[in-house]
């Protein structure tokens, strides 16, 4: 249960980090991700593809909040995942979730979602998203170190 509550706080704090980011990145490189993209994050991909295994067809709006349903749900199983892990290797928790986060952004982000078609290979995005995309990891990473800290104090 710490795990997910962790993973929970983690999720929001790198939405908040890829989203400072993302803001202050050049035009040029968030348009490039954009037309990449087609407009659709990878989660709203696996949405669709849900969806179309089930013969259903999603709204634009359907397809975001579903999207976000995964997201959230991938990042609290991180986390869970995540608390399991530091508690058997007490190195994992030495580390302070920095290892986890970029291993959980080159786990997902840049070999399972290319590899399941959620997006294209990683050589066809600007390198602003990579860093993006690492930024917000590590961030998840310490931040669900620094949650589940807090919490075995407490409990």
């Amino acid at each position: 249960m710490k795990g997910a509550i962790a993973g929970a706080v983690a999720t929001w704090v790198l939405g908040q980090v890829t989203t400072l980011v993302y803001e202050r990145e050049r035009s040029d490189a968030r348009e490039r991700e954009e037309r990449v993209r087609a407009g659709v994050s990878a989660y709203e991909r696996a949405a669709e593809k849900v969806a179309s295994q089930a013969d259903v067809s999603l709204s634009d709006s359907a397809r975001q909040r579903a999207g976000s349903a995964i997201h959230w749900a991938t990042g609290i199983t991180a986390g869970a995942l995540y608390a399991v892990a530091r508690k058997r290797w007490y190195p994992v928790a030495r580390t302070g979730g920095l290892p986890f986060g970029a291993g959980f952004f080159l786990a997902i982000d840049e070999v399972m979602n290319p590899v399941l078609g959620l997006t294209p290979g990683p050589a066809v995005f600007p390198w602003q998203a990579h860093a993006r995309g690492l930024a917000g990891h590590l961030a998840f990473g310490a931040t669900t170190e620094l949650v589940l800290t807090g919490l075995d104090r407490v409990a």
